[in-house]
C-alpha cells in the first residue's frame, strides 16, 4: 500500500509481551484504516525520568526524513508522565508533522508556519479522520 509514512511508539514500562503485540497491532490496524503506512514502531522500556531515551530519540531521527507525515500512538500517555509528555509533544509538533492518538481520535495539525520537505509526487493524506 502506499501513503503518507507514519511512525509508531510505544512507552511500555511494565507490559507484557502480548499487551506489546496488543498495542503494536492497534498502531498497525489504525494505519490501515487510515490508508497510512506504518514504518517501525519505537518502544520505550523501562522507566523515564528524562523526555530523552533511546527510543524516543531514535523517533526523533527518524521525522527529520523527507516524507514522513507523522507519528502515531494508541493514547496520549504513550508520551510518559506529564511533565515529560509536555515536552516531548512539542518536540514532534515541531518537527512539523502530526501527532495521531488511536484511543482519542485527536490530532496535532503541523504548524503553518512551518514547511515541511515533501516529494511532489506523494499524494497529501485527508485532513479530517474517517
Amino acid at each position: 500500500m502506499n501513503g503518507p509514512i507514519v511512525y509508531g511508539f510505544l512507552r511500555l514500562p511494565k507490559s507484557s509481551a502480548a499487551r506489546q503485540t496488543a498495542l503494536a497491532g492497534a498502531l498497525a490496524e489504525y494505519c490501515r484504516s487510515h490508508e497510512l503506512v506504518l514504518g517501525a514502531v519505537f518502544i520505550e522500556r523501562g522507566s523515564t525520568t528524562s523526555a530523552h531515551s533511546a527510543a524516543f530519540t531514535g523517533l526523533l531521527d527518524v521525522l527529520d526524513m523527507p516524507d514522513v507525515y507523522g507519528v502515531v500512538l494508541p493514547s496520549d500517555s504513550h508520551l510518559g508522565p506529564k511533565s515529560i509528555a509536555a515536552e516531548r509533544r512539542r518536540q514532534i509538533t515541531g518537527s512539523g508533522v502530526r501527532l495521531m492518538l488511536v484511543r482519542g481520535s485527536k490530532t496535532t495539525r503541523r504548524p503553518p508556519e512551518r514547511s515541511r520537505r515533501r516529494n511532489p509526487s506523494s499524494a497529501p493524506a485527508l485532513d479530517a479522520e474517517t
